[in-house]
């Protein structure tokens, strides 16, 4: 790598500390549900999407004036057939790792959502993932306890597989009734009611701030392209940004994909070209220091873990576009 392109990169600015992957925008609107989705693909990106507590922390913020619901983007319809879950964002069924090894054993009886609900309020969440099951740790606790997988019929509108579920922990039955749409609820907590799409209602747009480029091209071609069309390669300071990235990997039509991570082989230091500190990491093993001419990239299958490729290798990629 030359030290012309290193001192570029370190000077990039970022905007990382002070913004986010996805936006959101309440719309204070009163539309079905049906236009709800078609204003916010026109305007923005989609209907909102739902990840985690942080998010629903940020829609329990946004401004609803003196309306006390809202649209988000989940919706169950009878062709949509029940798929399993687990209760942990990120973990996808058929993952067979996990990375929370501290587990607690509550005595109390629960059903399961009022379950999920204590673990995420008090911890982390039920236990979820193949490993964290078959732990020895967890059969040594208690010998049926309450794990975090569950099976439903709703879908995310811009088709996301996201499992995060925050639903009113008093309307378990009418969560399976078919041709209905969710909404957030503007009451402290944000629980998620049902109802007939074709209330009229506000709702909450989405903005998606990056975008996977399928095209493929060697890391310093994908990072002047993302310059020259967006704003830079994608930056991932955390675990939330990371399980964002993972899904739109998952489109990508080559085995990796490059993020904005590269190697300075004269300092020996992997740097992010937003220039943010490399203090999030998911390598899937310490990647040795042998080669000068490294970046890093994303498996866009299995666990989306980091490998060290060659910069002449030529992959999809991810790019910020502010």
């Amino acid at each position: 790598m030359q030290w012309s392109l290193i001192l570029l990169f370190l000077m990039a600015q970022c905007c990382f500390m002070d913004c986010q992957l996805y936006e959101f925008h309440y719309i204070n609107e009163n539309k079905t549900w049906t236009e709800a989705q078609q204003y916010c693909r026109e305007k923005h990106t989609d209907l909102v999407t739902v990840t985690n507590m942080k998010d629903m922390k940020r829609l329990i913020n946004i401004s609803a004036e003196d309306q006390s619901e809202a649209w988000i983007g989940l919706i169950n319809k009878p062709e949509f057939n029940r798929t399993w879950f687990w209760s942990l964002p990120g973990v996808e069924f058929d993952e067979k790792t996990n990375t929370t090894h501290k587990y607690h054993f509550i005595e109390e009886r629960k059903s399961w959502q009022k379950a999920q609900s204590y673990c995420r309020e008090k911890h982390t969440d039920l236990i979820s993932g193949t490993k964290q099951v078959l732990d020895g740790e967890v059969e040594k606790l208690m010998d049926q306890p309450y794990i975090g997988l569950f099976r439903d019929t709703w879908r995310w509108s811009d088709g996301s597989s996201f499992s995060f579920r925050h639903w009113n922990l008093q309307c378990n039955d009418e969560q399976y009734i078919s041709d209905q749409c969710a909404m957030t609820k503007f009451d402290g907590e944000g629980r998620w009611t049902n109802m007939s799409c074709d209330n009229e209602k506000p709702f909450i747009c989405y903005d998606d701030n990056v975008i996977l480029i399928k095209e493929n091209k060697t890391w310093e071609d994908a990072l002047y392209y993302c310059r020259d069309h967006h704003h830079d390669l994608v930056t991932i300071t955390n675990m939330d940004d990371q399980r964002w990235i993972q899904e739109k990997v998952k489109e990508a039509s080559t085995d990796y994909v490059w993020m904005g991570l590269s190697y300075a082989c004269t300092l020996d230091l992997w740097f992010w070209v937003s220039d943010e500190v490399v203090r999030y990491k998911t390598w899937a093993s310490n990647p040795p220091m042998d080669d000068c001419d490294m970046s890093g990239a994303m498996e866009t299958g299995g666990e989306h873990q980091w490998f060290k490729r060659n910069d002449a290798e030529k992959f999809n990629f991810i790019c910020s576009k502010k």
